[in-house]
């Protein structure tokens, strides 16, 4: 694979990520409410006022040229002010992204270790209760919508059992000075094993929840590239050779089997991002995606804007990432 060939690749992105910015700033735009109506509330403002603030704010432009002032300052990494926090509004996405980082590393850890070993033995004992049971989990995990499974785990665990918490990172008295501000991390780098193992409590079921439909569609992925690598001629070959079963499924057989598994799995991280926004809300969980909601009810375009950007860059890139790690275990595949 040249490096010509990716960056060509890469400059066929530029026009997505245009589509997305033109998209999104177009549906906030014309979203009923007014963030300047909404910043105001029940406060005796005169009109001078109103229009100076609306003015501030850069909402007594055109759309057109709007548009174009956040494309030229978002080409230069600058996404403007957040209009209710009144700081620049890539600072507030930076502190909240950690967050957001950590439940989806979680989430993918959950659904790779849980997801590979389930399609690998519902592939192995085909047709058996373990492949049946494998496949009933694999449709309700694609089916079962995030938010319903997410309010059903807290019912049960949090509030019936009251064996986890119901929301937030970490709770107030078990606070840790940060320093890389993924808290898992940093409770273990300050010897706090306590405040780790209720870092981890805090982090499941919101994990869980957001992990669910990937491993579920990784089980699937999994069983069905296994059964194909099962009926290939070199796996059978490989048991006339007289070699174990253990051997011919893990050293021949499951690593061609995982190929499209990786692929598929650095695709669906993207959709991880896309659904934390409905997981962070019910879990109260302080990232990215919770913040985007609130700032959607507040109006507050700038900072929709660019963590939406955000996503697609993210999404984009992870898919890209998936092309080129296919090309490198497929080496029959060109990107």
């Amino acid at each position: 694979m040249s490096l010509t060939r990716v960056i060509e690749r890469l400059l066929q992105l530029i026009p997505v990520l245009l589509g997305v910015s033109l998209i999104v700033f177009i549906m906030m735009a014309f979203t009923p409410g007014d963030p300047v109506d909404i910043m105001i509330g029940d406060q005796n403002v005169s009109a001078e006022q109103e229009a100076a603030m609306r003015r501030d704010l850069g909402l007594d432009r055109p759309i057109h040229e709007r548009y174009v002032i956040f494309l030229g300052n978002a080409v230069q990494g600058d996404f403007g002010q957040s209009f209710y926090h009144r700081r620049p509004v890539s600072e507030v996405i930076v502190e909240r992204l950690p967050a957001t980082i950590e439940l989806t590393l979680v989430a993918l850890l959950i659904a790779l270790f849980t997801s590979i070993p389930l399609g690998v033995i519902a592939a192995i004992k085909k047709n058996s209760w373990i492949d049946r049971s494998a496949t009933v989990f694999s449709l309700l995990g694609v089916s079962l919508p995030g938010f319903w499974f997410g309010i059903l785990l807290l019912m049960v665990f949090a509030v019936h059992f009251n064996l986890l918490p119901v929301s937030g990172r970490i709770s107030y008295s078990n606070q840790v000075e940060p320093i890389t501000h993924f808290l898992l991390i940093d409770t273990l780098l300050r010897g706090r094993l306590d405040a780790f193992w209720e870092a981890l409590k805090h982090i499941l079921l919101p994990a869980i929840t957001l992990g669910l439909p990937m491993t579920a569609i990784l089980t699937r992925v999994t069983r069905t590239s296994m059964l194909e690598v099962l009926r290939q001629d070199y796996v059978t070959f490989a048991e006339a050779k007289g070699l174990s079963r253990r051997k011919v499924m893990f050293r021949h057989a499951l690593k061609n089997a995982l190929i499209p598994t990786v692929s598929v799995a650095a695709i669906e991280t993207g959709s991880l991002l896309g659904g934390n926004m409905i997981v962070e809300t019910v879990f109260g969980w302080p990232g990215l995606g919770r913040l985007v909601v609130e700032s959607i009810f507040v109006r507050n375009y700038p900072l929709v804007q660019a963590a939406v950007l955000f996503y697609a860059v993210t999404y984009v890139m992870l898919n890209f990432t998936a092309d080129i790690l296919y090309t490198k275990l497929n080496p029959r595949v060109k990107l």
